[in-house]
């Protein structure tokens, strides 16, 4: 037995066991030698191809994936340019009857002044007709509460019998719903009068 194993046989660890039971065994310095021989020859060529082919392949599948998101990015916009030409055609081929009965109340302009006035009143029915079938029904109802999102106060009066905060006079008619409107309407609301 040499010197350092006999003192490495008399440690001992807490536990009593002799310490050099739970280490690793020491590498003789040979195996230094030979893992820096090792490096000093440069990694493996098949191991280098193998990692080169394998980036090539990652970087084939990374520029097809930025391909496939350009051409998806191009065929959504293509296809949202379509819906809109197509929500505009249908709003518009809407209004169609509107303009065709304008044209009927100017070709009866001359022959009968009275017919002119009925012409423009149907002209304007179905033009109210056709916002409510878009979705913009008319808002003209006097003698109900103000409503902020409803209406908007041009005037107040002071004048009227009707309760604080009554719609009393509709002077331009709003279209739309509370969630989808096109404009409120412009109103005169009641208010105390002061005594």
């Amino acid at each position: 037995m040499t010197m350092s194993s006999t003192r490495n046989s008399r440690r001992t660890d807490q536990t009593g066991q002799p310490a050099d039971q739970d280490r690793p065994p020491e590498r003789p310095e040979q195996d230094g030698a030979a893992e820096a021989a090792g490096e000093a020859a440069g990694p493996d060529p098949g191991e280098v191809e193998r990692l080169r082919a394998r980036g090539e392949e990652l970087e084939d599948l990374w520029r097809r994936a930025l391909a496939d998101l350009d051409n998806m990015r191009k065929r959504m916009t293509r296809e949202l340019e379509t819906q809109r030409r197509a929500q505009r055609a249908e709003v518009t081929a809407m209004w169609l009857p509107v303009l065709d009965d304008l044209e009927r109340a100017l070709q009866h302009a001359e022959s009968d002044p009275k017919s002119v006035i009925e012409g423009v009143h149907r002209v304007r029915d179905r033009a109210v007709a056709t916002l409510r079938d878009l979705g913009y029904p008319r808002r003209d109802e006097l003698g109900v509460p103000f409503a902020p999102a409803r209406h908007s106060a041009v005037a107040v009066r002071t004048d009227s019998d009707a309760p604080p905060g009554t719609v009393v006079e509709v002077h331009q008619p709003g279209y739309g719903d509370d969630e989808n409107q096109l404009r409120p309407a412009l109103v005169s609301v009641s208010a105390k009068a002061d005594d």
